[in-house]
């Protein structure tokens, strides 16, 4: 009787080798297979997604096979590993083992999307609702009920976004995406706050950040910033109107259609500057860390007016007579190729065309000088 049961002891102990060398031998076969692709493709992981449910999902549509095997790899040997939302880029050659690898290294397909410096509120909503791989949870809200959502109400949205490029993956919401953006610009403001030059004529940061957006929308040359800053600083201290001609166009709204005329410099609205003394009473544009620097750390100087060469850049001036001089030579004679900024390297969503005023041969008045920065 013992030396059945030692014989079948032993028989049991070889027949588990066995099984034990088939499962870990089709266990090995189903790692090593070749996904069954014959492009790349993409696999969305969707939240609460689990190993065993993709593993049956891919095997149903023909992707790799032996689904049962890879289950149990992935329970003894990553149980409690979890399995990140996302997409997963799939390639020929890419064994089983190695969407797997995929898997655990968390290594989801990034997605971006750029906001722009100059950019309105209206065209950082046009570009969030555009890009197909931000699920839209805002469309059909008003500006303010946006903020609601952002848990900021009554925070009137211009300016108070952070241009800059936000990586991110499927799925994520155009509100998560407005949040990273206002949050970055609240850091931003604060850091560059700290660092405010001792007479700078602000109370508070937001009123740092509308002249940011002044000198924002006036120029795109790095080094002018601090210049425009100190005219536009220097015009505050003496009671002089700013004068500047995006505050006219943002205060117009949807009516300006690219051509700005002396009359909508004489048109009261709380954003021309042609009218009111002081800033406007908010940002008229999104701003980088440069123009709110620039605001905050004006350059010292005696120029209370500029000109746009047609470069870009442009000629500062301390007196109206210089400032005339400048017109003549550079408003007059403009090229056809004239701007009163660089030309962007990618056109923004919706952007505002670049159509000076004709300027006046012989100006009578501050308020007649060309437009092209303070008069």
């Amino acid at each position: 009787m013992r030396r059945k049961f030692v014989l079948l002891l032993e028989i049991g102990l070889v027949l588990a080798g066995l099984l034990l060398g088939v499962s870990a031998w089709k266990m090995n076969s189903a790692l090593e297979q070749p996904l069954r692709l014959g492009e790349e493709q993409l696999l969305d992981v969707p939240a609460g997604a689990t190993p065993t449910g993709t593993f049956n999902r891919l095997e149903n549509e023909g992707v790799l096979r032996d689904a049962f095997w890879l289950r149990l790899y992935w329970r003894f040997n990553l149980d409690g590993q979890p399995l990140h939302s996302g997409e997963y880029r799939m390639s020929p050659g890419l064994t089983a083992q190695g969407l797997i690898g995929l898997w655990q290294r968390g290594e989801v397909v990034q997605y971006s999307l750029t906001l722009v410096e100059g950019w309105n509120f209206r065209q950082v909503r046009a570009a969030l609702s555009k890009h197909e791989k931000i699920k839209q949870t805002l469309s059909g809200l008003s500006d303010s009920e946006v903020m609601d959502k952002l848990g900021h109400p009554g925070i009137f949205p211009e300016g108070r976004f952070f241009p800059d490029t936000y990586r991110f993956v499927r799925g994520m919401t155009d509100l998560e995406l407005l949040k990273k953006s206002y949050n970055r610009l609240d850091d931003v403001l604060a850091q560059e706050w700290s660092k405010r030059a001792p007479d700078v004529p602000y109370t508070e940061p937001y009123q740092a950040l509308i002249m940011a957006s002044l000198v924002e929308k006036e120029t795109g040359v790095p080094e002018e910033r601090g210049q425009i800053a100190g005219v536009f600083v220097r015009r505050m201290r003496i009671g002089m109107l700013l004068q500047t001609d995006p505050t006219v166009i943002y205060g117009m709204g949807e009516r300006y259609n690219g051509k700005l005329t002396r009359a909508h410099l004489r048109e009261a609205t709380p954003y021309n500057t042609y009218m009111i003394a002081g800033l406007p009473p908010t940002p008229i544009a999104m701003v980088g860390r440069e123009a709110i620097h620039a605001a905050l750390n004006p350059v010292p100087g005696s120029s209370l007016y500029f000109v746009a060469r047609g470069d870009g850049s442009h000629i500062f001036s301390d007196n109206l007579e210089a400032h005339n001089s400048a017109v003549r030579e550079f408003q007059m004679k403009r090229r056809a190729d004239y701007r009163s900024s660089p030309a962007p390297a990618t056109k923004p969503l919706d952007a505002e065309p670049e159509v000076p005023v004709e300027p006046s041969p012989e100006p009578e008045s501050l308020l007649d000088a060309a437009p092209q920065g303070p008069q």
